[in-house]
Formats: C-alpha cells, sequence, structure tokens
C-alpha cells in the first residue's frame, strides 16, 4: 500500500473537475471537521483534507490527497 502524499501550503496541485483540469495552491492540510460556505468538510486526523485555492476562480475547495497531484 502506498503511503498518503505529504502536501505543504503553497504547493502547486492539479485535480480533475466536471469542466476538466484545474489547478491551484494548497492552503493548508485540515484534520477536523470544518465547513467551506454550506459544505460540510468531514475531515479527521486519520482522513485528511487538503484546502486548496484554485487559481482561475479563487474560491477554496477541499480535497482527498488521493484526488491531487502535484504540478
Amino acid at each position: 500500500m502506498a503511503a498518503k502524499q505529504e502536501l505543504k501550503p503553497g504547493d502547486h496541485v492539479r485535480w480533475n473537475t466536471s469542466q476538466g483540469e484545474t489547478q491551484g495552491k494548497v492552503v493548508k492540510k485540515q484534520t477536523t471537521e470544518t465547513h467551506i460556505k454550506t459544505h460540510k468538510v468531514a475531515a479527521s486526523k486519520d482522513n485528511p483534507e487538503y484546502i486548496v485555492k484554485s487559481d482561475k476562480s479563487g474560491k477554496l475547495a477541499a480535497h482527498k490527497p488521493e484526488q491531487l497531484r502535484r504540478g
């Protein structure tokens, strides 16, 4: 089993959306439950998510580590 990747704030990442691939920067690693606008982010210490800021829209989103690729 591969270890989950460790990303740091400022790392540039890419991910897929319904409109195609987009990119942005990691804001932080989220290890507790939080909300982004009305969306509940069910992150935990055992299942962290990364808060990323889209380069195109400037909006924040949460993604699981396996959804993100460096670059």
